[in-house]
């Protein structure tokens, strides 16, 4: 198994859009990925420009074919003006 979580910082005014974009791209990745059986999007209830991502894989390489994914690329591009800030960090089980 092999978990990444995500935290975005977006701007304020792009909130409502960043979310609507994001839960898109989680129902994408859940829906054309095979490897990928968890993404959750999580949002701060005091904060709404700031969101967590736990998405589970396979493996390593699932997770890099998701990064190759046209679906993956398509969300990039589209919130990449909005973000302010995204730490990602990568979690294996042993």
């Amino acid at each position: 198994m092999f978990v990444v979580t995500v935290i975005f910082e977006v701007q304020a005014s792009a909130a409502d859009a960043f979310r609507s974009a994001v839960l898109q791209q989680a129902e994408n990745s859940l829906t054309r990925e095979k490897a990928c059986s968890r993404f959750d999007v999580c949002f701060d209830p005091q904060r709404p420009e700031r969101v967590f991502l736990y998405e589970i894989y396979d493996d390593r390489a699932a997770f890099d074919e998701h990064l190759a994914s046209d679906h993956f690329a398509d969300f990039d591009r589209r919130v990449a003006p909005w973000v302010v800030d995204k730490t990602v960090n990568t979690w294996v089980q042993s």
